[in-house]
């Protein structure tokens, strides 16, 4: 395991920083996703998921890369639905090979979901799609969720 592509402290200085001159949450996210795509390979787009009121949908909220139209993902769909359902991270390296992947590009070849959670509260997710082959190793998981964090204290 090498060093991650992302540097997940500047990022999250760079939130802080927006939450205190009172940024909008949705703004907020924005920035997060931004700032981990400006990173480069393998993250190819970045998309904010975030719990509606009822707890049982996905909302995109923002997103950096290619647009997508999965703007509403029912809790237990696809990879990212899956991950809210199972309460856990999810690293796929072949999208291909996973049944339940929601495709948003032929050219996706890995993702990785990670849960923005308060204590045992999910409150939305960062989903990272990557033209790259299993693009996502525990440095890069890490990146991401040092990330996930940093937005769960904020919002």
């Amino acid at each position: 395991m090498g060093d991650p592509t992302l540097r997940a402290e500047p990022v999250a200085k760079s939130l802080h920083g927006a939450f205190c001159r009172d940024v909008p949450r949705r703004e907020l996210l924005q920035l997060a996703a931004a700032k981990i795509r400006e990173a480069g390979a393998p993250y190819t787009s970045v998309y904010m998921y975030m719990l509606d009121d009822a707890g049982d949908t996905l909302v995109l909220e923002a997103f950096d890369g290619r647009t997508t139209d999965l703007t509403r993902i029912p809790v237990g769909e696809g990879i990212c639905g899956k991950a809210v359902a199972d309460k856990t991270d999810l690293n796929v390296p072949d999208v291909c090979a996973a049944p339940e992947y929601l495709s948003c590009s032929l050219e996706t070849k890995s993702e990785l979901v990670v849960l923005i959670r308060r204590r045992d509260e999910i409150l939305g997710q960062i989903d990272i799609d990557s033209d790259v082959p299993a693009g996502f190793d525990d440095a890069e998981i890490a990146a991401v969720k040092e990330v996930a964090d940093a937005l769960a204290s904020l919002l």
